[in-house]
């Protein structure tokens, strides 16, 4: 319980201003305590992926580096995405200044959730065309050994000796998106696919800059450097955070609420990550890592069709629990193949 100590200070923190919150607005105390627990759980639900992903990045990085995740990193996290950014993302499509969106968020909550929602088609193809190359580069990761799925995941982690073969796909599918998408939302999807290519490209760089440890062996970066690592973490918790964020505006309209019940989830994530590294969980479950990032090929996709299509966040929630489960179960018969023991929760 050591690792999830400050999850609970915060959310006790957390639901005490929205019982204020609710007294203060006429949202209702007890009304406003239910709907920050419902959005935790949400949060969780949706972002359970996010947290094993983490935890494979985090168990490479110094104590630097891993201190500044938990501490700076959390406030970006919660204050930064849940609060700030979507202001921002509002502010810009709606091109109204950020005082008049704080403003609207506070006493327009109907009209700050319906620019939201119509800026949500840029914020999935960025997030997802991000996702899709997190996904793509464990997927034709040529120097992994062990295999989920044996010799289809085998073939398709041997094209990973082909250059830049995870973003040509990307580049690839974002080309694709012409054909689905209306031509009034074609260049805004193209642009913003563009810039999450671009985003994962740029951390991959500064990770060479910073000069990441190389395999002796195959002269292979085996981890990004602390600086990368942090940077990637936080753009990934962000591609995460989206789903969360606009998927809340149906609970809720209260802007308050929402960042205080997305800030519960987004602590108890941050809390299973170092849970996971300090249990040494992804070394004795050795497929969990494997499930989480299918699922995050799944997200991706889902993000994609969300462009145009509505998708249920039960369902995106749902799918990761089918593969983090499964992914799971593989683990356990694995180790009783293998004679090893179990690993404590």
């Amino acid at each position: 319980m050591k690792d999830f100590r400050w999850s609970f200070i915060v959310t006790l923190v957390c639901l005490a201003v929205a019982g204020w919150w609710g007294g203060r607005t006429g949202l209702g105390t007890i009304n406003a305590l239910w709907l920050a627990l419902v959005l935790g759980v949400l949060e969780v639900s949706l972002s359970f992926d996010n947290a094993v992903v983490n935890a494979g990045v985090l168990k490479d990085m110094d104590a630097f580096w891993r201190k500044a995740f938990l501490t700076v990193g959390i406030l970006v996290a919660v204050f930064g995405m849940r609060l700030v950014f979507p202001v921002v993302i509002v502010a810009l499509a709606a091109h109204v200044p950020l005082p008049q969106v704080v403003d609207m968020a506070l006493r327009q909550p109907e009209v700050y959730g319906h620019h939201l929602h119509e800026a949500y088609p840029a914020i999935a193809a960025f997030g997802s065309l991000f996702l899709l190359l997190v996904f793509l580069g464990f997927l034709f990761d040529d120097a992994r050994e062990l295999h989920w799925l044996g010799p289809l995941e085998r073939r398709l982690s041997a094209l990973g000796k082909l250059d830049n073969i995870g973003v040509m796909v990307a580049l690839c599918v974002l080309f694709a998106t012409r054909w689905f998408v209306p031509p009034a939302m074609q260049e805004t999807i193209l642009v913003a696919g563009l810039a999450g290519i671009i985003l994962y490209v740029g951390v991959d760089i500064v990770g060479s800059l910073f000069g990441g440890e190389e395999d002796p062996a195959t002269g292979k970066a085996v981890a990004r450097s602390g600086a990368a690592a942090f940077i990637y973490l936080e753009v990934l918790d962000a591609s995460f955070s989206f789903d969360g964020v606009i998927g809340a505006f149906a609970i809720t309209r209260d802007v308050v609420v929402i960042m205080l019940g997305l800030a519960i989830g987004a602590m108890f994530v941050r809390s299973m990550t170092v849970h996971l590294v300090n249990r040494g969980t992804l070394n004795q479950y050795v497929y969990l890592e494997h499930g989480a990032h299918y699922a995050i090929g799944v997200l991706a996709v889902l993000m994609l069709v969300a462009t145009v299509h509505e998708v249920p966040e039960w369902v995106t929630g749902l799918l990761g629990v089918v593969f983090i489960v499964a992914s799971l179960a593989s683990s356990v018969r694995h180790n009783r193949r293998m004679g090893r023991p179990q690993a404590e929760a």
